[in-house]
């Protein structure tokens, strides 16, 4: 095997693509210095895998890229390319029939490096592994350069086996042996994580057993659940259906009575019927005889009774015109009574006003004493009121006694009246004597009437009873599908929500619980379910917070932190329920947006909350290190890191545990 030409382009000082023909075995490059002949033995090196920039008189492996001079611009990347003759299959394997082999490499300003082997892209170990027995490589013995003599002879008796075993052409294999080995430790390792997902994946298994158990029996807790409330159902409508037949019953012996009343009144009406047919032949009849009867005493009872009423009204009026002549004398008398009252009114009236004189004489002798005159001035005015109500009391009577006066008139004219009217009482009182037996025929009508009346309105309501009974009904099963419906869905929507924290906060280790168990705190209350926080907020908190949400509350932390006590296996957070220190919390802190006064609120003191990135960016700037900014999303910021957690996926535990609250009250 041997090398036939070099092509280069923007390695060190090839800025031009170069190629180096070699066309015999022995090729020799002079020139003076700086010239690149060692460039040209560090292209082969390079192209054969070096990746000490080191070992190719650089700083890093960007270095073998042309950097530019005085006159040319430096180049964005480099590659080199060798060209072996292969004619007597030196190289084996799949490369042995190739009479010729292509390696290339090429880098950019990156310092990232691609291989090609005969045109396809290739792994540096490729290149190696091909060279590997040949003597052949980045820093074999068959690239002798400056000082490599000088190593041979003081190379320790380890670093001559390596050159050794190279010649012999066993350094594949002892290269494939050593790969085979880090194979076998990588599966021996990856054997032992196996093993161990398995005793995790088995330790799950157990968790999901109980688990299943737990929901098999609340399956079944749930079915006894619906069909006992079936059940009561099925109680409740037989009540209403009996009800509903207990009025139907009503109804139907109401509405029995009622065509017995119907039925009372047409036979009424049929006697009615009947006994004024009777009636109107005993009328006649009656006339018959009645005839005869009136014609010979009619006009001596008409005399009689006419007289004795007319002696009875004269007694009567007699009467009252004696009580109406002594009510005239009252009235008189008290008239001039009500005369001498006026007199002595205008006797008062004159000794008023020799009063009101000698008032304005002590009135003019007094005018130096405002407040005297003021005082008299009022005096004399209360006796002039007096004064007056004493005069116009005897006009008030002579009032009232002229009208007394007119009302006998009128009285007097009544009784006038009335005598002319007692002459036409006789033809009214014929007339009622004969219509009293109609009267009568026509009162029990009227009762027989109104009894039906009644009975047909008390008919009416019970029918509206009924139908009252009925919409009742409908309503009440309208209303009881709804609720049955609104129970499921707040059912399924109650068992979605333990299912999402389940899912979310995850379950605890089974020593956790089993400890908790022992200790009496497996049923307590946990810190979610004793915070409260403003709506919006829940991811903020959460945040913050993580897995101490599911905090244990415990009642007396002194009797669980004790020596000797055996604590169990996972990660469990306990708070005291007692021990609750008051905190001063600023406006902008996270933990004003707590209504709760627990200990979560020691926590949330140094992280302030803001709406947006901008706001957040502004008050973290004006904060201690110690403090840090949440924003609404659930970004934190702190002096020199920023912390996310979004995961669309899955919901707020805080938010869950909110709704399912409300779901059970």
């Amino acid at each position: 095997m041997r090398l036939e030409k070099i092509k280069l382009s923007g390695f060190k000082s090839f800025v031009d693509p170069t190629t180096i023909p070699f066309s015999s075995d022995l090729v020799c490059i002079v020139g003076p210095n700086g010239c690149g002949k060692s460039n040209v033995i560090d292209a082969v090196r390079w192209v054969l895998g070096e990746s000490s920039a080191k070992h190719l008189r650089g700083d890093q492996m960007a270095d073998v890229i042309f950097n530019g001079s005085t006159t040319r611009k430096p180049v964005g990347q480099a590659f080199v390319e060798l060209i072996f003759d292969n004619a007597d299959a030196t190289i084996t394997g799949e490369f042995a029939g190739y009479r010729q082999i292509s390696l290339k490499r090429q880098v950019n300003r990156e310092g990232q490096s691609v291989y090609f082997l005969n045109g396809t892209r290739c792994r540096r170990k490729d290149i190696t592994d091909l060279f590997l027995g040949t003597g052949l490589g980045p820093r074999s013995y068959a690239i002798i350069e400056q000082g490599t003599i000088s190593r041979l002879v003081e190379a320790k008796p380890d670093e001559l086996r390596v050159f050794l075993e190279e010649a012999a052409g066993i350094s594949k294999y002892k290269e494939r042996r050593r790969d085979t080995e880090n194979r076998m430790r990588r599966t021996r390792e990856n054997l032992e994580r196996i093993a161990d997902l398995c005793e995790e994946i088995d330790k799950q298994c157990r968790h999901l057993k109980r688990q299943a158990s737990t929901a098999e029996r609340y399956k079944g807790l749930k079915t006894e659940e619906r069909q006992l409330k079936a059940q009561l159902l099925a109680l409740r409508w037989q009540t209403l259906n009996e009800q509903d037949e207990g009025q139907h019953k009503a109804i139907k012996s109401l509405e029995l009575k009622v065509e017995e009343a119907l039925a009372g009144q047409r036979e009424l009406e049929m006697n009615i019927e009947q006994q004024r047919e009777q009636h109107n032949v005993q009328l006649a009849s009656l006339s018959e005889i009645q005839g005869e009867f009136y014609s010979k005493g009619s006009d001596i009872a008409k005399v009689e009774q006419v007289l004795q009423q007319q002696q009875n009204l004269q007694q009567q009026q007699q009467t009252e015109l004696e009580r109406y002549k002594t009510m005239l004398k009252l009235s008189q008398q008290e008239l001039a009574e009500g005369e001498g009252k006026i007199a002595q009114s205008n006797t008062s009236i004159k000794s008023s006003e020799l009063a009101l004189t000698e008032v304005r004489e002590q009135e003019s002798n007094a005018a130096q004493s405002l407040v005297e005159v003021e005082q008299a001035m009022m005096d004399w005015q209360k006796s002039w009121d007096e004064f007056t109500y004493q005069v116009a009391e005897p006009k008030r009577k002579i009032d009232v006694e002229k009208t007394k006066i007119s009302q006998l008139d009128k009285q007097l004219l009544q009784s006038t009246q009335r005598l002319y009217a007692a002459q036409n009482e006789q033809q009214r009182l014929q007339t009622i004597l004969r219509e009293t037996d109609l009267i009568g025929l026509q009162q029990q009508h009227d009762t027989l009437d109104s009894q039906h009346q009644r009975n047909q309105a008390l008919w009416q309501q019970n029918q509206l009873g009924v139908s009252t009974s009925q919409q009742l009904i409908h309503d009440e099963s309208e209303a009881l599908a709804n609720v049955r419906a609104e129970y499921s869905r707040l059912a399924g929507r109650l068992e979605s929500i333990v299912v999402l924290q389940q899912a979310n906060l995850g379950d605890s280790h089974e020593s956790v619980n089993q400890w908790l168990e022992e200790k009496g705190l497996l049923t307590a209350s946990k810190l979610i379910e004793k915070i409260d926080v403003v709506a919006g907020w829940e991811k903020a908190v959460e945040t913050v917070l993580g897995a101490r949400l599911q905090a244990v509350c415990v009642e007396d932390m002194a009797a669980i932190l004790t020596e000797g006590t055996h604590y169990p296996v996972g990660e469990l957070t306990l708070f005291n329920a007692h021990s609750q220190p008051q905190v001063a919390v600023s406006k902008t802190s996270l933990a004003s947006l707590i209504t709760s006064d627990i200990p979560a609120m020691v926590l949330l003191k140094n992280v302030h909350f803001a709406e947006t990135i901008e706001q957040a960016k502004t008050l973290i700037s004006v904060l201690d290190e110690h403090e840090s900014v949440m924003t609404k999303d659930g970004v934190w910021l702190h002096a020199d890191s920023v912390c996310f957690k979004r995961d669309d996926n899955k919901s707020s535990a805080l938010v869950l545990e909110k709704e399912k609250k409300e779901l059970t009250q």
